[in-house]
């Protein structure tokens, strides 16, 4: 299954792909140089397929944790003053996604949406300390049941230069459903407040939607 946000990428891939092959063999006479540009651009093809995949996944919705709102690796687990929506001091969690990661971008908890911004921005790599601030990114926040006021923010990495935000303010978050995308690279921090135990730890990779990273009594 691809994401929605790959269809037309994939269309036109396919397409290309085709002629590219179809302009070798009419205009190219070496066989052996046919099977080589065949063979790299059935791999580029798979490439791009895999980056969009939307793999099936069986959640189980509890409003006591919050889940991973992306597949990757944890790089921050950390206390800090989120200036932008909360106002407040709470546990910031990093989550790093690689290429080759499934980069569709879940709601970490159930809550009613209030905020939800694009800021356009820098490129810098997506484990840089200032790319939560600097780079293009979207920061949504939820009024949650047992968290309370908690934020996610999508970040656009060095490669990573388009980020889907399906998030609306006044619109319900439905734990783990798709919020949004990002494309080629990139990280989402959440913002949890200070009471919530962390259940990952540096290094941990998780999977979206699937991952408890906190739980509050």
């Amino acid at each position: 299954m691809f994401h929605r946000e790959g269809q037309q990428i994939l269309v036109i891939a396919l397409i290309s792909i085709i002629a590219i092959n179809l302009l070798s063999i009419n205009f190219i006479s070496n066989a052996i140089l046919h099977y080589v540009i065949f063979g790299v651009t059935l791999v580029m093809f798979v490439l791009i397929a895999q980056f969009f995949r939307n793999p099936k996944r069986n959640f189980k919705r509890d409003k006591n944790k919050a889940f991973a709102p992306v597949d990757g690796k944890v790089v921050v687990i950390e206390e800090v003053f989120e200036d932008e929506v909360l106002n407040s001091k709470c546990i910031q969690v990093s989550i790093f996604m690689s290429p080759l990661n499934v980069h569709v971008t879940r709601y970490p908890s159930t809550g009613e949406i209030y905020y939800s911004k694009y800021h356009k921005g820098k490129y810098l790599v997506a484990w840089h300390p200032k790319s939560s601030t600097e780079n293009e990114r979207t920061t949504v926040a939820l009024k949650t049941e047992k968290f309370g006021n908690i934020a996610y923010r999508q970040i656009a990495g060095a490669v990573a230069r388009r980020i889907i935000n399906y998030a609306k303010p006044n619109d319900k978050a439905i734990q783990c459903e798709d919020s949004g995308f990002i494309k080629f690279g990139s990280r989402v921090d959440v913002f949890l407040p200070l009471d919530a135990n962390i259940e990952v730890e540096i290094n941990q990779i998780v999977k979206g939607g699937l991952t408890s990273i906190a739980s509050i009594s």
